[in-house]
């Protein structure tokens, strides 16, 4: 299912809120902050265009980095999505900040 997901799917939820499922089961509310094309990592032959999204937690978490569950538009509930946190680097710290890239 990981590799249906191309950018057009987050494209419909930027500066939207949704829910990621964590590894524990848990749900965690988040927002949706960018998507960014990043065409120079493409692989030879391969059918998708990279991308990355960015997003926060709206409520503080403890949450790390793990395969996660978001519900995507016309995918449904997609599972095995590797969720790394990133800095806070100053922005609100008492939220998460993840990353997620799709080469």
């Amino acid at each position: 299912m990981l590799q249906q997901v191309q950018s057009q799917h987050f494209q419909a939820l930027l500066s939207k809120t949704g829910t990621l499922r964590l590894p524990d089961g848990s749900e965690l509310p988040i927002h949706i902050d960018s998507l960014e094309e990043t065409p120079r990592s493409r692989m030879p032959k391969s059918e998708r265009m990279p991308f990355s999204v960015e997003f926060n937690s709206l409520n503080p978490t403890e949450f790390v980095d793990g395969l996660c569950a978001l519900a995507l538009p016309e995918l449904g509930q997609v599972q095995a999505i590797f969720v790394s946190r990133v800095p806070a680097m100053g922005r609100d710290p008492g939220v998460g900040y993840f990353y997620i890239a799709f080469n």
